[in-house]
Order: C-alpha cells, then structure tokens, then sequence
C-alpha cells in the first residue's frame, strides 16, 4: 500500500470537536478501504493568507496515511461533498516522518534574537544634527541655481 500525507482545512466556525469528529469520519472512510491512519495532528485555528469561502481563519488537520490508492480517492470525494471542508491536500510519500510535523515543533526562545534591542548595544540619541562642522563645502558636484529660463 502507496503512504501519503492528508492536510485539509475546516470551517473557522466549527469547534475542535467537531474537527475531530471529522478526523474520524475519514479515518473511518480509510479504514472502510482497507487502509489504516497513523498519526492524526491538530494544528488548531489559524489565519489564512486569503479568504476561502468567506473564511478568514481555518482550523489545520494533518493525517499520516497507508491506504490503496481507491481508499484516498473515496475520501477526497467525500471532503469535496462536505460544505465543512474548506480545502484538502493529499500528498504521496515514501516514508513518514517520526515524531511531530514541523507546524507542531517548537523553536527554542532563547535562540532568537531579542527584539527589545539589549543584543545590539546602546541606542545613541543623535536629536537635531544639524551642520557638519568636518565636512566643507562640496567639491565637483553640482550646485543648484534657480533656473533663469523657466517662466
């Protein structure tokens, strides 16, 4: 049997539960199939770059999947007919990746640069600069003259 990973996109409306309840609604529909699902991931409610369906938010679900290639086209069928799912994504691979997928790992705070700027050094104050008493007057450059011809 082919692996795959499936991600699809709920109604920003809809409850965690019932994002769960959808989860095994297809995890049901696979197994029907005679595949199986490994590792079901939540990514929760998050922002979409554009609006899908009037939706500007959209609860995030990963599933790891080994499953004949019929299993994976019945249940796209299925999300296509269902209203609540916004879009889906199926994607073949050869093997899955152990432990958590990258949207559920965490970066380390403390390698991240400060953004209070205490990493960077002091803040000098420069406040009206005005003339700069070491440079002199330009040397080769232009000089701006009113024009004489404009009218």
């Amino acid at each position: 049997m082919a692996l795959y990973e499936h991600v699809f996109l709920a109604r920003q409306d809809m409850s965690a539960q019932q994002v769960d309840a959808l989860v095994e609604q297809y995890k049901g529909v696979i197994e029907a199939n005679g595949g199986k699902v490994g590792r079901v991931e939540n990514w929760g409610l998050k922002s979409l770059t554009y609006r899908i369906k009037k939706n500007r938010k959209a609860h995030y679900a990963l599933m790891d999947i080994e499953a004949p290639g019929a299993a994976i086209h019945e249940m796209e069928r299925q999300m296509r007919i269902n209203e609540d799912v916004l879009r889906y994504m199926t994607i073949a691979v050869e093997a899955h990746e152990e432990g958590p997928s990258a949207m559920m790992q965490k970066r380390d705070r403390d390698d991240r640069p400060r953004r209070d700027g205490d990493d960077r050094g002091p803040r000098r104050d420069f406040g009206d600069r005005g003339p700069r008493p070491d440079r002199g007057p330009r040397e080769g450059g232009f000089e701006r003259r009113p024009r004489e011809d404009r009218a």
